[in-house]
């Protein structure tokens, strides 16, 4: 499927992408990084569920979500939405459905 643009994705979902600092973002990240849940996000939690996952599963759409526990945060855990270069964060959330996974089993 591919968005407005040429983009792969999702219909009318914009997938833009923009760099701020050494991060690149999605218009749509960015449009919903100040909804008053995810204002406390800190973009160094955003880095470290993208580089150091606990978990990871790649969606049908080639999007990657990752988690990462947050100890600054009381121990909750982070999903990180990435497009599908691995790189272009889309979505960052906690996720109170979240159990850690032992992927050594």
């Amino acid at each position: 499927m591919t968005a407005p643009g040429g983009h792969p994705g999702r219909a009318g979902v914009g997938v833009t992408s923009l760099s701020v600092g050494t991060m690149k973002f999605t218009a749509y990240f960015l449009r919903n990084r100040h909804r008053p849940d995810r204002k406390m996000i800190q973009e160094e939690w955003i880095r470290r569920a993208a580089e150091e996952p606990v978990h990871e599963v790649v969606q049908a759409d080639g999007r990657i979500r990752r988690w990462t526990r947050i100890d600054e945060a009381g121990g909750r855990f982070l999903r990180v939405v990435l497009l599908e270069d691995g790189k272009t964060v889309h979505n960052a959330f906690f996720d109170r459905r979240f159990k850690e996974v032992d992927d050594a089993s």
